[in-house]
């Protein structure tokens, strides 16, 4: 019987009272720059003209974010646990170390597993990075050679994975969700990190979808205290990439809400609905990206193994409040795509009931006009405005003036 690693349950653990203050800080700051940005676009609106065309804001609105789908690799039933199969077509992996220490730094790009396992930096850490999950080879050798549990390796590969933090005897796996903006389309990936003493191993997705360069210049350009510390600090650095890559993303979102707020109120076609629905669906996604990002900092703040260092621990705090931030704006978002949509569909019944008002006024003045025409279209003989000379100019006075009186009626009670 095989043994399960050790998860997390990643429970919740309360806040000090000074982080939720400055959390709470960071929140509002974000949310008044919000507010500032939609006034700002609502003044250049009146300042400027009206909103654009409708052809135009048709455009606009059609060019909505998406959702790139993305493949994992399809585990048939049966397949025992731990086997590793690769995503979509098998392709050679993309590998590429960066080793360093406090006297210096060295980077090999596009290298073989063999050459990335011998390069070392003495006293220092080796971050060895892949890019693609149709190389189950490299997966394989790098398992044997850090000693990775099968169980991890195959959850770097099934890219549905919720992240999470997994605890194994001589080193941590870590799995998160990177969000960006690629050509009108929301992107998803999921990145695995595992780092033990003195190692660090990220698998992704795509090289594309790096989020990582500004980690890589501070470890060229000897910055900071990255190369002073160990693999830990590496591993919160990258961590905390991935959060601060969410917030482009939520900044997008805001501006594309905006939009719709003024679509659903100047021009609500079916369009601003379609937008709007699916607007939702992208806040849920990114939602369930950002959320487990704070559990998953609480585990590694409260682990107890000697990987994560106590100092490690206290930049962790920001990484947590940063997630706490990035999780409370996309909430704020969710409600604002509700209240847009619930403005469009009062927009909507708005302009119904004036249509109905317009016929239902329409419908009323041609009543005594119709009730004149019956009397005078009855088929009897004796009717004696039927052989008066005036009878027909009667009939049309009369009707023209009930007309007139009930148009004056609705008037003053201001149903016209």
């Amino acid at each position: 019987m095989r043994r399960a690693p050790e998860t997390s349950s990643c429970s919740r653990r309360p806040a000090t009272r000074a982080a939720s203050t400055a959390t709470r800080r960071s929140s509002d700051a974000m949310r008044r720059d919000f507010i500032t940005r939609s006034l700002d676009n609502q003044r250049s609106v009146s300042e400027h003209g009206s909103m654009p065309d409708d052809a135009r804001l048709t455009r606009r609105l059609s060019a909505g974010l998406g959702t790139r789908r993305r493949r994992g690799a399809h585990v048939r039933p049966g397949t025992p646990p731990g086997t590793l199969i690769a995503a979509g077509v098998p392709t050679p992996a993309r590998i590429s170390v960066l080793a360093y220490n406090r006297e210096g730094a060295t980077e090999r790009r596009d290298v073989t597993v063999d050459d990335a396992l011998v390069l070392t930096a003495p006293g220092g850490v080796t971050w060895i990075n892949v890019d693609g999950l149709g190389d189950t080879q490299t997966l394989t050798r790098l398992g044997e050679r850090f000693g990775l549990h099968p169980l991890a390796l195959e959850d770097v590969l099934n890219v549905g994975q919720r992240p999470k933090v997994e605890r194994y005897d001589k080193h941590l796996f870590v799995v998160m969700h990177t969000m960006r903006i690629a050509e009108g389309e929301v992107a998803e990936e999921q990145v695995s990190l595992f780092f033990g003493a003195g190692w660090l191993i990220t698998v992704q997705e795509r090289p594309d979808g790096d989020c990582f360069g500004a980690v890589r210049e501070a470890i060229r350009q000897g910055r900071g205290r990255v190369r002073d510390a160990g693999a830990d600090y590496l591993a919160y650095l990258l961590i905390d990439s991935v959060v601060d890559a969410y917030f482009p993303v939520i900044e997008q979102f805001g501006e594309r809400i905006q939009h719709l707020e003024s679509a659903a109120i100047d021009d609500p076609s079916a369009i601003v609905l379609v937008q709007l629905q699916r607007m939702r669906h992208q806040l849920l996604t990114l939602r369930r990206a950002v959320w487990p990002m704070r559990e998953e900092v609480t585990v590694l703040q409260r682990d107890e193994s000697q990987l994560v260092t106590a100092e490690t621990r206290l930049f962790l705090r920001d990484v947590y409040d940063h997630a706490v931030q990035a999780l409370e704006i996309v909430e704020s978002l969710r409600e604002t795509a509700v209240s847009v949509m619930e403005v469009y569909l009062s927009v909507q019944n708005q302009r119904l009931n004036e249509v109905m008002k317009v016929l239902t006024v329409i419908a009323t003045i041609f009543i005594p006009l119709t009730t004149i025409a019956s009397i005078y279209g009855m088929n009897f003989k004796h009717m004696p405005e039927l052989e008066w000379r005036y009878g027909y100019a009667w009939a049309l006075g009369l009707m023209c003036a009930s007309a007139l009186g009930m148009l004056g009626y609705f008037k003053r009670r201001g149903w016209w």
